[in-house]
């Protein structure tokens, strides 16, 4: 399972169901953040840019407007094609290019397919906190042998592409309906974790904090190196939170601890 492209079977269900997404989406109008005002990360960081707009960057995109930041949307299509998700999420949302999107965030969501990964504009985002949603799926982006072998992580690899860039892995092991529905205010008890790996301790720091605000605590997975212990056909991964892998569309809570032992239990 994947958050962002499921299996056959999984897919031929978002098509029937996303209108009623939406409408739950539409009706989740209870602010998540600590804050009524878009203080954003710190004080200074109040516009999130987004390259790629699909199930996973909607859905942080949401939880970005009720938590009080601007969004900047952006995709491989064109801006023109955001009008519906910009009209829902209402006037703290536009649409723009990549490259508009990189200059515009404070920090930016690369949720794009792995194979584009070269195609994020590098010069706009140096110096940027990157939050990276991919996960490795040879079936759509082709072999990367370096990925088959070990030897690397997706997200060194967009680490490398941004070399000027602090790179984070979040968002990649969770459903986009899960990470719509668990979102709950900062110190509730059924509060959910999500990992983060990163090589820069700020940007972890950051992205903590960000989590913070949009309904989600966080468990710091150590480097990016170390960012496979969550990736595709790990415990840690889609059906962590799931009520019942037979029936892993009804979400349950997972807090730190559940993370943070799933992460341990992971093996190559």
């Amino acid at each position: 399972m994947h958050p962002d492209a499921a299996p056959p079977a999984v897919t031929a269900r978002f098509s029937a169901r996303r209108r009623r997404v939406r409408h739950q989406a539409e009706l989740s109008t209870v602010k998540i953040g600590n804050s009524d005002t878009a203080s954003g990360v710190g004080t200074d960081m109040t516009t999130v840019g987004l390259i790629g707009s699909g199930h996973i960057g909607g859905t942080v995109a949401r939880l970005a407007v009720a938590a009080g930041y601007d969004v900047v949307l952006s995709n491989s299509r064109g801006p023109e094609t955001l009008k519906d998700l910009v009209e829902e999420l209402g006037p703290r949302a536009r649409a723009a290019t990549a490259r508009e999107a990189a200059q515009a965030g404070d920090l930016v969501v690369v949720t794009i397919p792995l194979k584009a990964y070269q195609d994020v504009p590098v010069e706009p985002l140096a110096g940027k906190l990157v939050l990276d949603t991919n996960n490795y799926y040879p079936e759509r982006d082709g072999r990367f042998p370096e990925l088959d072998s070990g030897a690397t992580t997706s997200s060194e690899l967009l680490q490398r592409h941004l070399p000027q860039s602090r790179v984070v892995k979040v968002f990649n092991n969770i459903f986009f309906k899960h990470l719509h529905v668990l979102a709950r205010p900062s110190g509730a008890d059924d509060r959910s974790a999500l990992p983060v790996a990163g090589d820069d301790a700020g940007a972890k720091a950051e992205a903590t904090a960000f989590l913070d605000r949009i309904g989600y605590d966080a468990v710091d997975a150590g480097t990016l190196a170390e960012s496979w212990r969550y990736q595709p056909d790990t415990p840690a991964y889609g059906t962590i939170y799931s009520a019942d892998p037979a029936d892993w569309e009804r979400e349950a809570p997972a807090d730190a601890a559940k993370v943070r032992a799933a992460l341990t239990e992971a093996t190559r």
